[in-house]
């Protein structure tokens, strides 16, 4: 592992914990909750309970005190060990606004933008959230309807009725950088922040290449074609269980023709543009998305070359 690998440069990539795949037992769950030195994080409907103290935030519970955050240990899942401790996560069963005095909930964005949480932990919460919405999500058979119960720690769950065989999914998701010559290619979500422009970014489909879905959605939201496509990076992104992968494209030609049901604006952007967006001197107010985001990443990436 390098420490100047892109990857490990974003938010919710920092994950440290030795998650042993292949020595998960059927009873993982229980076996960690039995641990005396178990840590749990707490979350509910995308807000992660925290400690509140002088200090700062506090996110980790034992298994005894994860009562008070409303830890539904039951529906808990294994996150992975940490030198021998398990590290679990479980979903909260209390209201945000009706938590005891000293914990509040906090929404998984906010967390990450405003860096309440060190790096390994930001990582461990990005699992444990998308681990908790599959399963909260698979608990019924697609098959025959029937109920599911979780197997090894919440990597699998099983079907009661006809046994069928679930396993957590990943959504891949392409982003991508277009650059030509001095400029790049950078677009506006109306749902944006305002003044934010951003990568574009969509779903890889079924049977599609990483580098296909990069020349497809890069045609569909903007209308320029692109050629060679080079991976760069990734990050896990845990609204609900994504993985953007992003990669710069080489755009072959330059007249856009924007979706507009898609983006409110899109356009070129010089180098010295982009260097002024990043610095926040741009004459217009255009801003990045957030310094860990993989978009903003591969910005600066771009703008940064020689």
């Amino acid at each position: 592992m390098s420490a100047d690998e892109p990857s490990r440069q974003l938010g919710f990539a920092g994950n440290r914990l030795d998650r042993l795949s292949e020595n998960r037992a059927e009873d993982a769950l229980e076996t960690a909750l039995a641990a005396p030195d178990a840590r749990l994080l707490v979350s509910r409907g995308g807000r992660v309970v925290l400690k509140v103290n002088g200090e700062g935030f506090e996110p980790w519970f034992g298994v005894a005190e994860s009562a008070a955050a409303g830890a539904r240990l039951e529906h808990a899942v294994l996150l992975g060990w940490d030198r021998g401790t398990p590290v679990l996560a479980a979903p909260g069963g209390i209201e945000p606004d009706d938590l005891p005095d000293g914990l509040k909930a906090i929404d998984h964005r906010s967390v990450y933008v405003q860096g309440l949480l060190d790096e390994p932990t930001l990582g461990a919460l990005a699992q444990g959230a998308s681990l908790l919405a599959w399963n909260a999500s698979h608990r019924f058979c697609g098959r025959c309807g029937a109920k599911t119960v979780m197997r090894i720690g919440g990597y699998k769950r099983v079907c009661t009725g006809c046994e069928a065989q679930l396993f957590p999914r990943t959504d891949p998701v392409a982003i991508m950088l277009a650059v030509r010559e001095e400029k790049c290619l950078l677009g506006r979500s109306p749902h944006f922040p305002p003044g934010m422009y951003s990568c574009l970014a969509g779903f890889i489909e079924p049977g599609e290449t990483i580098e296909d879905a990069v020349r497809r959605e890069t045609f569909e939201e903007s209308g320029i074609r692109i050629g060679r496509v080079a991976y760069h990076a990734s990050q896990p992104w845990p609204f609900p269980h994504s993985l953007m992968i992003g990669c710069f494209g080489e755009a072959l030609t330059e007249e856009i023709d924007a979706d507009r049901e898609e983006l409110e604006d899109c356009r070129w952007f010089s180098r010295q543009e982009v260097i002024g967006i990043i610095a926040g001197t741009h004459p217009d107010g255009i801003l990045m998305p957030p310094p860990g985001a993989i978009a903003s990443h591969l910005v600066r990436a771009w703008a940064q070359q020689r």
